[in-house]
């Protein structure tokens, strides 16, 4: 059971009063910034399959297609990198008061 519907069907088929333009319109959005995102990284040539879908519930899919495993490692050490760096900026603007 997927209570999120994240991983739900894509919508071969589409069925009468789901709204599948909303959700794939918010899905290209998305895309179009991880796209943006990967190629500032240097990594667009490892997502090929990159691409906007749709589920059978309407809600918007970001497809990233198959990758290798050396694009996922590269792809962890981003988002490790950025999350690090997200720390340490939020540590330096919380002075540390515990000693006063």
């Amino acid at each position: 059971m997927d209570p999120r519907r994240v991983i739900a069907s894509r919508a071969e088929e589409l069925a009468p009063a789901v709204p599948y333009v909303r959700g794939w319109a918010d899905a290209k959005r998305a895309t179009d910034a991880l796209a943006e995102q990967l190629r500032a990284l240097g990594l667009e040539s490892g997502f090929l399959g990159l691409k906007a879908d749709v589920s059978v519930f309407g809600d918007g899919l970001v497809c990233l297609g198959p990758i290798s495993p050396e694009t996922a490692q590269l792809l962890a050490e981003a988002i490790a990198t950025g999350l690090a760096l997200e720390m340490a900026s939020s540590d330096a603007s919380f002075p540390d008061t515990s000693a006063a």
